[in-house]
């Protein structure tokens, strides 16, 4: 018995032992909130960080758009994001990346992977190797992928790692196909069914190496725990976040990423094509350049309106910039030497501008980072120390990082 307010209750002891066993479920949104989570915005093909972050107006290179003020006394980004320079005061630059590989099939796995030393080695990206050392206590696939076109599950991005940290992509933002059990098949029925093939797996695996039997099982997890999850995949947006993020594919599915980190998924990679602009380059991004300033603007609001940027790391990046020469054709061709990404959430000190570029955009004149510096800021943003990890190859420890370069302490809380 026990009194409220002056009024007497009374519990039974099986209520109370019912109480008390309902604590776990009753604290799990609370756990979850403290949860460390990651969303990566890839810009593929090569943002230029002439027209984003990095503007140079009335410079031989610098291009027809002006430079407006941000949030962030000081600090200037193009006009083509206005939405973007509202929330500066919420936000990292780093004007001063330096990758050196100008390719597409180099510098994307090289930048994912965190420019590991031992090429040789197949790296995972990024959201594998988080998902591989943050706690997590989410029962949805710790690592989930927006991109236009098809889906699947995409066993290589986890490289050494296996296929249990692979990729579940969504197809331009929809639903995994086929998570939803045949009306004719019982569920003790289909356990029965997976139990055959655990076996039958299990006994060929004996045999031959595991890495394809491995990918194969992962993905038969995965699907049960989706199955078990499908609710929170359907598409339920309100008209109202619709119109502040854009009807637009990035805009529907920066949206579709909001609410997988509010539903607990671990990491989540939205993916925009089309910024490859070594033509017509100013038109293309006028037009583009808002298509990602709306819906990240809406998106920053969003997480600090919610208190998810406290648990949130943010990452927008390409994996190179734009040449400051303007080619015969009016496009701006690839250029890692120098260029841009923005961060922001949990870890990320908001309001800096760390690096520095030439007058005229070329080349970096203070703080040069390359992708490993990227990691390992990333690492320590959300509380891992990368000195104290490591992976490990045909039984052969690795380190997870690079570990002649370090993290950007100036964007770093």
């Amino acid at each position: 018995m026990y009194q409220c307010g002056g009024l007497e209750h009374t519990l039974s002891r099986r209520s109370m032992l019912g109480l008390l066993g309902s604590a776990p479920f009753l604290l799990r949104p609370l756990a979850r909130r403290k949860q460390r989570q990651v969303l990566m915005i890839w810009l593929d093909g090569g943002l230029s960080q002439l027209e984003s972050f990095d503007p140079k107006p009335r410079t031989a290179f610098g291009g027809p758009f002006r430079a407006i003020p941000t949030s962030v006394p000081g600090t200037h980004i193009s006009e083509l994001m206005p939405r973007t320079a509202k929330i500066m005061h919420r936000l990292a630059l780093v004007r001063s990346m330096s990758t050196k590989d100008n390719s597409h099939s180099v510098g994307v796995g090289r930048v994912l992977r965190g420019d590991p030393v031992n090429r040789g080695v197949d790296y995972p990206y990024l959201g594998s190797a988080l998902t591989r050392f943050l706690p997590n206590e989410s029962d949805l696939p710790p690592y989930v992928w927006i991109k236009p076109g098809g889906g699947g599950f995409i066993a290589q991005h986890a490289g050494i790692l296996g296929a249990k940290y692979g990729a579940l992509a969504l197809g331009d933002g929809k639903p995994p196909v086929l998570v939803h059990r045949p009306a004719g098949l019982s569920a003790e029925a289909d356990r029965e069914r997976q139990s055959l093939r655990e076996a039958a797996n299990a006994r060929f695996k004996g045999r031959r190496e595991g890495a394809e039997v491995d990918a194969y099982d992962s993905s038969f997890a995965l699907a049960e725990r989706l199955m078990a999850r499908k609710a929170v995949f359907e598409e339920n947006a309100e008209r109202k976040d619709v119109e502040r993020y854009g009807a637009h594919p990035l805009g529907r599915h920066l949206l579709r990423a909001r609410q997988l980190l509010e539903a607990g998924v671990q990491f989540v990679k939205v993916t925009s094509f089309h910024w490859d602009t070594h033509c017509d380059h100013f038109r293309m991004h006028q037009d583009m350049v808002p298509q990602i300033d709306r819906p990240f603007a809406a998106l920053i609001d969003d997480l600090h309106e919610r208190g998810l940027h406290e648990n949130v790391t943010v990452i927008l990046m390409s994996e190179f910039g734009r040449t400051p020469k303007i080619n015969a054709r009016w496009g701006r061709d690839h250029w890692p030497e120098a260029w841009s990404l923005a961060l922001a959430g949990a870890g990320i000190k908001p309001g800096v501008v760390a690096g520095k570029t030439s007058p005229d955009g070329a080349w970096v004149d203070e703080s040069p980072y390359d992708a490993g510096h990227l990691f390992h800021t990333i690492f320590r943003a959300v509380g891992l120390d990368p000195e104290k990890l490591e992976y490990e190859n045909n039984g052969q420890p690795l380190p997870v990082l690079r570990e002649d370069m370090g993290p950007m302490k100036e964007v770093l809380a």
